[in-house]
């Protein structure tokens, strides 16, 4: 029993470093679309096939990736807002924007787990994604929930929204090097130069305040 303890802990020790390892190159490299499963298993110190008895492939590996993110981020969300219960709309809007730019990995994962990842996994595993993603989910909302003045209504459609803006801007602000050479040839369409940081959190405070607006709390 206590080497099959061991085991386990090995296992679930080694997933770690393998999702850090791919999470580093997608950093050095600009981005999850360039992760290969050789460049991961290098810096992990794994033989190339080794990954193989953690994650059947690179699709599994980045939805495992995807996972961990959400984890993080709700925790992060739970954490900052403990013991609050006075955040305005805007503040509300700037925390998500925030704790979402910190996790720049995360943000370009959510265009391609829409995209591909999901899809390009077995059901199960697309189940367990499902789960626990909106597990995290429904934690952060609960979380912001008692600290925001924002109802669970406006906040589920705030985090909607959070997490579109942010897919959607971390593709436009970090192109490809065909693109981003492209820009450089003709800077009017220069979409590199949108600041990611700035603009998700000015769109998520305003869309806060508009909230307040279109979906007013119900009469009691």
């Amino acid at each position: 029993m206590q080497q099959r303890a061991r085991s386990v802990e090995d296992k679930a020790r080694r997933s770690e470093e393998l999702l850090a390892s791919a999470e580093a190159v997608a950093r050095e490299r600009g981005g999850v679309r360039f992760v290969t499963l050789a460049a991961v298993t290098e810096r992990a110190g794994l033989h190339r096939t080794g990954v193989r008895r953690y994650y059947a492939s690179k699709e599994e590996l980045l939805l495992a990736l995807a996972e961990d993110g959400w984890r993080r981020w709700s925790e992060t969300v739970r954490s900052r807002t403990m013991g609050r219960t006075d955040m305005a709309p805007e503040e509300t809007g700037a925390l998500l924007a925030d704790t979402l730019a910190e996790l720049p990995v995360f943000c370009d994962l959510l265009t391609h787990v829409t995209l591909s990842l999901e899809g390009d996994v077995p059901k199960e595993r697309a189940r367990q994604y499902k789960t626990r993603s909106f597990a995290a989910h429904d934690t952060l909302v609960a979380a912001l929930d008692v600290a925001s003045s924002l109802t669970a209504e406006q906040l589920r459609a705030l985090v909607a929204a959070a997490l579109s803006f942010a897919g959607s801007f971390w593709q436009v602000s970090h192109p490809t090097p065909t693109l981003a050479a492209l820009y450089e040839e003709v800077p009017e369409w220069g979409h590199v130069a949108l600041d990611f940081a700035p603009r998700l959190r000015l769109l998520l405070r305003s869309t806060a305040l508009g909230l307040v607006m279109v979906l007013p709390p119900e009469e009691s």
